[in-house]
């Protein structure tokens, strides 16, 4: 199927089934790796000698490759097959989980991420679509409102996953279970999942534009961890000149990897601005609160992944009704709603502490998080689909899962240095729990800035207009 090919695809067909499934699994496996990790750390720093920095780096340079490199990849999607780079990404992600599984240093680990990321910037966009390019505009939101919610359990469920792993097998274990799903995952692409791309739109590859990017990301997430290091100014000042760089160069670009005037359309760069506010305080909650709960609480690694199971039970119950209920109503209150909600809950886990009681302290915090999130995730996604065109849905999931990923990036650089932390304050209940009660304020209130600039800005037409 090509850009000119009209999308008719049915949700509830066999084949509209299997490019759910087949994107539900692809992108549930490196949200999995997004959070699974955040419960080893602490292990993983034991076994292998790492610093808080160190750490830091096993979950930044993922998110900092995935980052940088998730823009070329919507671009090669739409240009060469969103069925081909997805597959490609998932061979190149599961070859990446096996080195980090065999990693026997943290410079290793933290170089197999790096290759990790790179995997998962080819499959990431081509999930989202996948569904845009086959599934016709009406049965859009309900496929997104699907995959949104199948997704996420793969994030919510990834802590308690891990903390089995950790507890009973090895940390190890927490890459090496990719392969498997890997293998699931393109035998179902291969053997069901349409081709689409966008053929009118095939040109120069923006190899500028890919470079500029990764420098750029590069230099300000390590300007930011490595912040008092006498390379870090360095750093960010060649971070801030690749950026600034990267924009001129795509201006001049006859075919850019990432399409400036996406950003003429005020509900596309607002629902962007709203996903870099709103994931930001969701990767710094994920990362903060499995410490806390390990560090300050005393809990082992599956007692904290099994006190996050009610955001994977929200996000099982009521991801998809989000969906629905956006798609009728409009994403503007669920999109205002969901990040505030979500800040509430924030400020209850702020609770936590070295008494911790978890009816009173973990439960109501983690509930109220994840019904915010449920209501506030296919919505957005949706929108951001639905306010470029259907030949640009490579690049445009793409720009929404950099800038997500570009969010939780710098949350989680930015937010341990600010609060104080710093060397193996992960491991001092002290020092750690005077820094975690400041970052989940920090947090709660991104999300309500979240939710205000989409009552500023959001339509509720635009997936009328999209349909």
């Amino acid at each position: 199927m090509s850009s000119s090919a009209p999308a008719a695809i049915r949700m509830g067909t066999p084949t509209g089934r299997a490019i759910v499934a087949a994107a539900t699994l692809g992108t549930g496996m490196t949200l999995l790796d997004t959070t699974v990790v955040n419960v080893a750390l602490r292990t993983i720093g034991r076994d292998l000698g790492a610093t808080l920095s160190e750490l830091q780096w096993i979950t930044n340079g993922y998110l900092l490759s995935l980052a940088s490199l998730i823009l070329f990849g919507g671009w090669l999607g739409d240009r060469f097959g969103r069925r081909r780079m997805f597959v490609l990404g998932t061979l190149a992600f599961a070859g990446a989980s096996l080195l980090c599984g065999l990693a026997p240093t943290p410079v290793v680990l933290i170089a197999a991420r790096i290759l990790q990321g790179a995997g998962a910037a080819l499959l990431t966009p081509g999930s989202l679509a996948m569904m845009q390019g086959a599934f016709r505009p009406a049965d859009r939101p309900r496929a997104i409102g699907t995959w949104s919610g199948l997704a996420a359990i793969a994030a919510a469920v990834g802590p308690f996953v891990g903390g089995i792993l950790v507890d009973y097998a090895s940390w190890r274990w927490i890459f090496l279970i990719n392969l498997p799903i890997a293998a699931i995952t393109i035998w179902i692409a291969v053997r069901w999942v349409p081709e689409s791309q966008d053929r009118a739109g095939c040109g120069r590859v923006d190899i500028a534009g890919a470079v500029l990017a990764s420098l750029a990301l590069a230099g300000l997430t390590y300007g930011l961890i490595q912040w008092g290091d006498s390379l870090a100014p360095v750093a960010l000042v060649v971070g801030l000149s690749a950026s600034a760089a990267f924009v001129v160069a795509e201006s001049r670009h006859p075919d850019p990897m990432l399409p400036l005037g996406l950003f003429r359309s005020r509900t596309f760069s607002s629902a962007n601005v709203m996903t870099l506010l709103v994931y930001a305080a969701l990767g710094a909650v994920t990362f903060f609160v499995v410490l806390q709960l390990q560090t300050v609480s005393g809990y082992t690694a599956l007692a904290a992944g099994v006190a996050l199971l009610p955001l994977t039970i929200c996000m099982v119950l009521l991801a998809s009704r989000g969906g629905a209920l956006g798609a009728r109503i409009g994403p503007r209150l669920p999109m205002t709603l969901g990040p505030i909600v979500m800040g509430a809950g924030t400020m209850l886990l702020r609770g936590i502490g070295g008494e911790v009681d978890y009816w009173r302290d973990v439960l109501p915090g983690v509930t109220v998080f994840g019904l915010g999130l449920a209501l506030m995730v296919a919505p957005l996604t949706a929108t951001v689909l639905a306010a470029a065109p259907d030949r640009n849905a490579g690049v445009a999931s793409g720009v929404s899962n950099a800038v997500a990923r570009i969010g939780s990036l710098l949350a989680v650089a930015v937010l341990p240095v600010a609060a104080g932390l710093s060397g193996v304050d992960y491991a001092d209940p002290v020092a750690f729990d005077a820094g975690y009660r400041a970052a989940m304020v920090a947090c709660a209130g991104m999300l309500v800035v979240g939710g205000l600039v989409s009552w500023l800005t959001i339509r509720n037409d635009v997936l009328e207009a999209a349909a």
